[in-house]
Order: structure tokens, then sequence, then C-alpha cells
């Protein structure tokens, strides 16, 4: 079954990632070794047919690989290694409304979690387990919609409904409906980690972030540490220095421009803080990256 939900995969996909004409489906297809890739991870859930990959969020990592989903409950930046190629992945960006919707048809109906599939948090409130067979079957579904494009439109919230459904029933289950209770811990780290990624630009503080977020600034600080591994500024700088790092190798600019568009007052301490991370100073990285880009183009 899994090798039916890599070929749909597969079949579909041009590109590394690319989204679908499914509503919230991207698909996601590596066939050679890579090196480190810098992501955003939205709340969502990866349902891997084929490889596997490493994600590190902080000082914290987690594997995941074929035959496991992991869901990632939080916007969160990681660096993700793909170690085992080819690697083949079917992506279920979450809405919260859907999720909300469901558990209100459903209230106490929903199956308890198995034992048998126990799962562990991991970094950036992530989640890994096995998939059952009855959900790799609703996913393969899901993608093969991509077939029959009439059938998108009938059927597509149908199958991410029974898939919601499934996962509600598995060791995720329980993650699923903190995040969407919105009153939990988690759904307000959630909803403070989107609101950093929409205000990263700008000067913030704990007691900001906690304020968006409905919580004392200590709460926040402690639930946010445990999800992430990041503290609140430290999950901002991150968010900073990747966009400036995007910037540099994608726009004819300058470090000192992009800096200040990032939210650095100070180009010095961008280029101190960069290099720290980055290992070259914001212009040779820039250099560096792009030269290697241009030798991965096709002579």
């Amino acid at each position: 079954m899994l090798d039916e939900l890599a070929a749909a995969i597969a079949r579909h996909n041009d590109d590394l990632w690319s989204e679908s004409a499914v509503p919230h489906l991207t698909l996601v297809t590596i066939d050679e070794p890579i090196g480190p890739t810098e992501l955003m991870y939205e709340p969502m859930i990866c349902f891997i047919a084929g490889g596997a990959k490493r994600t590190v969020t902080g000082d914290r990592s987690r594997v995941a690989g074929s035959g496991e989903m992991m869901l990632s409950s939080l916007h969160v930046p990681v660096t993700t290694v793909f170690e085992r190629t080819p690697y083949r992945a079917a992506v279920l960006r979450l809405d919260g409304r859907t999720l909300a919707g469901l558990l209100l048809e459903l209230e106490e109906a929903a199956p308890a979690a198995p034992a048998s599939t126990a799962s562990t948090a991991g970094p950036g409130g992530q989640v890994t387990a096995p998939m059952t067979p009855e959900l790799v079957d609703a996913v393969t579904r899901w993608v093969r919609l991509l077939d029959t494009p009439d059938d998108i439109r009938p059927l597509a919230a149908r199958i991410e409904s029974e898939i919601l459904y499934r996962l509600l029933g598995s060791s995720l289950g329980p993650t699923l409906r903190r995040l969407a209770l919105t009153g939990s811990a988690a759904a307000r780290v959630s909803a403070a980690t989107g609101w950093i990624c929409a205000h990263y630009a700008e000067p913030l503080t704990v007691e900001s972030i906690a304020a968006a977020a409905h919580m004392s600034a200590a709460t926040l600080y402690r639930h946010f540490k445990a999800a992430t591994g990041l503290s609140p500024l430290r999950f901002q700088k991150d968010l900073r220095l990747r966009e400036a790092r995007r910037l540099l190798v994608t726009g004819d600019t300058t470090a000192a421009l992009v800096a200040e568009t990032v939210g650095y007052a100070s180009a010095t301490q961008f280029s101190r803080e960069y290099r720290r991370r980055y290992g070259l100073p914001p212009a040779q990285d820039a250099a560096r990256l792009r030269g290697r880009l241009a030798s991965a183009l096709p002579a």
C-alpha cells in the first residue's frame, strides 16, 4: 500500500515541493540526496510513503521514515535533512475550523487511541506515529483524486474528513484535540508562534507575545520552550536570520538593507549574529550559496 501511495505522489509532483489542486494537500518528492534545508513548518501532518527525514529545531531532532506520519502542531522554523531517498510524502495542512467542526460533529464518539500506537513528543510540537492500513488507504485515495480532477470538488473534503477522523482515533488524537481547543496551552502556543511569524521584523518582548497569546509571560515562556525547544525571542531571531539569508541569496540587495528589512537596528549586530549562525559573513555566505545553486543547474 505504501508503494501505491508513493507512486501516486511521484506521478503528480514535478518539483521538490508543490501545492496540488486538492485543497490542503502538498506533495514532496526528493529523488537525490540534498543538503540540510531550512523550512518553515506550519500546523500539518506529513504522511511518509518512502525515504526518511530528520528535523532539527534548536538542540532537538526527530527522525520519521517510511510508513510513519509526523504531526507538526506549530508554526516553527526547522532544518530538515533527508536521510534516505527517494523520499515521498503527502502533507495535509491542518485547517483549524475543519478540525473543530469535525470534533463538534463527533462529540465523544471518536475512538480512543490504540495503546499499541503510542507516540512521543518531539521538537517544534512534533509527534510521530505509524500509519495504519486504513489511514494509508484514505491518504492514497486523497492523492489519487489528482488522477480524476472532476472528482476533487465533490470528494476531496469528504476524504479529508475521513483522514482526520482516523487521525483522531490514533495516538495523534490527543494532540489534535488540544490543538483544536482554543483555550488550551497547546493552542495558545500555536497562536504565539503564528503571531511571531507575522510580526518577526518588529521589536518584540516576551510580554507582548504573551499578551497576544492570552498567557502570562512566565507561562508562555515555559510552554513555548517545552514545545519548540526555543525561547520566544530566540524563535524570533531564528526567523529573522532565515529570512535574511533568503533575501540575500535571491535578491539584488546589501546586507545593511536586509538587516533593516528583517528588523535589526544595528547592521553590525546583524552581521555578528548571522556569522555565528551560518559560519560566514552575510555577503560571503550568500555568494557561496548562489555558487552552489548555479553549479546544480543543468548545463
